[in-house]
C-alpha cells in the first residue's frame, strides 16, 4: 500500500486512504511523511486530537497555511490523520483542493463516518482517489509473524519456480493460525495466543461500536446481534425478513446496519451470478468477513480448524479475501439454483467468461456429477476445487 500511496503523490487529487479501525493508516501515513522529508519536501502532519488545531480548522480551512512556511516552488504536503474529526471534513478537501491544489497535495485519512458522508461522494467528485487498507494478507501476516523465509517459499509455490518446498508444514501451520486470529496488525504482533484474544476482544468490543456510533446508528444491542448472527452464518444467504422477524426491527434499519457495516470495512456482500441480469439482482446476497480474527471473536470460537463444526465456513471467507485481493468486488459472485444446486464462487473475469471455484475442506467431499449443470451452462467458466492441504489453498 505504501507504494501505492507514494506513486499517487504527484497528482492534484486529494490521496485519501480509507479502511477499518487499527489497520496501520495512521502508520502508514507517517512513513509516507518520513519519505518526503527524506526528499526534502515540505510535510505536514496534521493531528487532529490537538484541540487547538481542530477548532482553527474548524474556523476556516485556509488556516492550514498558517502552519506551512511563506511561498516555495514545490507544493506543500498536508497530511490529516482522522479527517472525520473536523466539523465539515468534506467542506475542508473541496476548498483547498478547488482553491489551491497548485500549492499543497492533500493526503489524509478517514474513517467510515467520513465514508458513508453523501457529500463526500458527490462533492468530491473528481477531486479524490481513495486506497482501501484492509487487514494484512497472508503474505503480509507472515511478515509481521518474523517469517520472510517462509514468504519467499510460498511466492516461489504460486509463481510454480517450485513444485515442493520442506517448509510447507509451517505454511499450513501459520495458515490455520491465520484463520484463527487473522489480520489485524496488532493481533499478528502478540506473542500468545492469550494475548491475541484480548486483543480481537477489544476491536469487537470497543472499537466496533465507535464505529456504530460515527455511523449514526441508535440501537447499540441491535446492532451488535446483527453482527454476531452474520457472524454465525458467515458465507449463507443473507435473508433480510428473517433477520428483520429475529431482531425485531424493520427491514429498513437492517439495511441500514448491513450498509454502515460495509463502509466500516467489516463485512462484505456477493450477489448471485446468472446470465438474466433482473434475476441476479433480485436474488439474496451471501455475506462473509474481511477478517476472520474479528469474525471468530463475535462467535467466541477458538477451537483448532481439525476439530471446528464451522471449518468449512473459515476456508470459504479465506478464499473470499484471496479472491477479493484480486479481482473487484462486482466480479466475484456466487451461483445457485432454487433447487439448491450451487457453486461457491464465479468470477468474471470479463463479459464472457471467467472461472468458478468450490471451496471444500477435503477434497474427498468434492462430488463432481453435483455440479453437471452448472459446467454444461456455462462450459467458459471451468471449475477449480479448492481444498485444506492443497496447493491452490495456497495461493
Amino acid at each position: 500500500m505504501l507504494a501505492k500511496l507514494l506513486a499517487h503523490l504527484p497528482a492534484k487529487e486529494a490521496t485519501v486512504l480509507m479502511g477499518a479501525r487499527q489497520t496501520g493508516k495512521s502508520t502508514l501515513l507517517q512513513q509516507v511523511r518520513e519519505h518526503l522529508e527524506a526528499q526534502g519536501k515540505c510535510a505536514r502532519l496534521f493531528n487532529l486530537e490537538r484541540k487547538e488545531l481542530l477548532l482553527d480548522l474548524n474556523a476556516h480551512p485556509e488556516n492550514v497555511f498558517k502552519y506551512l512556511p511563506g511561498p516555495q516552488n514545490d507544493r506543500a504536503f498536508v497530511l490529516v490523520d482522522e479527517v472525520q474529526y473536523l466539523d465539515d471534513p468534506t467542506h475542508f478537501l473541496k476548498l483547498l483542493y478547488d482553491e489551491h491544489r497548485e500549492r499543497i497535495k492533500l493526503i489524509v485519512t478517514g474513517s467510515s463516518a467520513f465514508y458513508i458522508d453523501e457529500q463526500f461522494r458527490d462533492s468530491l467528485a473528481g477531486r479524490k482517489k481513495i486506497f482501501e487498507l484492509k487487514t494484512l494478507d497472508f503474505e503480509e501476516y507472515l511478515l509481521f509473524s518474523d517469517a520472510q523465509e517462509m514468504l519467499g517459499e510460498l511466492q516461489k509455490l504460486r509463481s510454480g519456480t517450485i513444485s515442493a518446498t520442506v517448509l510447507e508444514q509451517r505454511l499450513w501451520i501459520h495458515l490455520e493460525n491465520y484463520l484463527t486470529y487473522g489480520g489485524y496488525p496488532a493481533v499478528v504482533l502478540e506473542p500468545d495466543t492469550q494475548a491475541k484474544r484480548e486483543r480481537l476482544a477489544e476491536l469487537r468490543d470497543s472499537f466496533v461500536k465507535r464505529d456504530m456510533l460515527e455511523s449514526g446508528i441508535g440501537d447499540e444491542l441491535k446492532f451488535y446481534k446483527l453482527l454476531m448472527l452474520l457472524a454465525a452464518q458467515t458465507g449463507s444467504l443473507l435473508n433480510v425478513s428473517e433477520l428483520s422477524n429475529t431482531l425485531q426491527v424493520s427491514q429498513h434499519h437492517i439495511h441500514q446496519y448491513l450498509y454502515a457495516l460495509q463502509k466500516c470495512f467489516h463485512i462484505s456482500l456477493v450477489r448471485p451470478f446468472a446470465r438474466n441480469l433482473r434475476k441476479e439482482l433480485t436474488k439474496m446476497p451471501k455475506v462473509y468477513f474481511n477478517d476472520l480474527g474479528l469474525r471468530n471473536a463475535l462467535v467466541n470460537y477458538y477451537a483448532p480448524l481439525e476439530t471446528r463444526t464451522d471449518k468449512g465456513l473459515l476456508l470459504e471467507n479465506y478464499v473470499y479475501r484471496r479472491l477479493s485481493e484480486r479481482y473487484p468486488a462486482d466480479q466475484i459472485k456466487y451461483w445457485r439454483t432454487a433447487d439448491g444446486n450451487e457453486v461457491d464462487f464465479v468470477i468474471e473475469e470479463n463479459a464472457y467468461a471467467g472461472k468458478a471455484v468450490e471451496v471444500k475442506f477435503s477434497q474427498t467431499a468434492f462430488k463432481p456429477d453435483k455440479y453437471g449443470r452448472f459446467e454444461a451452462a456455462y462450459a467458459d467458466y471451468p471449475l477449480e476445487v479448492w481444498a485444506w492441504g492443497e496447493r491452490k489453498m495456497l495461493g
